[in-house]
């Protein structure tokens, strides 16, 4: 999937995040703002990497702000973004291209 206009999804309220995809420079430039960088940094990038290889996008930058999200909120708030990005918003696959 290719990113093709700046999307958001999320919210800053306690134990979400807001995601944001731009497209990207020819790689993944990853940015994490959390309140709980340390203790769940390296988590919650590994979840990002690992849901935007599952969604088969390799160039893009990505910026999360964290509130203490769960793994499967970070990883519906990319997929959200993205989809929004590409402008799919009929027959959305939910779920099915992260599992």
């Amino acid at each position: 999937m290719e990113i093709k206009k700046p999307a958001m999804a999320g919210t800053l309220e306690s134990s979400d995040c807001m995601v944001t995809l731009e497209p990207g420079d020819g790689k993944i430039d990853f940015s994490l703002d959390s309140v709980v960088i340390h203790q769940f940094g390296n988590q919650i990038r590994e979840v990002a990497l690992d849901t935007l290889k599952r969604l088969h996008i390799d160039n893009v930058k990505i910026s999360i702000v964290d509130k203490g999200a769960l793994d499967c909120t970070i990883k519906a708030r990319i997929e959200g973004a993205a989809f929004r990005s590409v402008g799919q918003f009929d027959n959305l696959p939910w779920g099915g291209e992260i599992r």
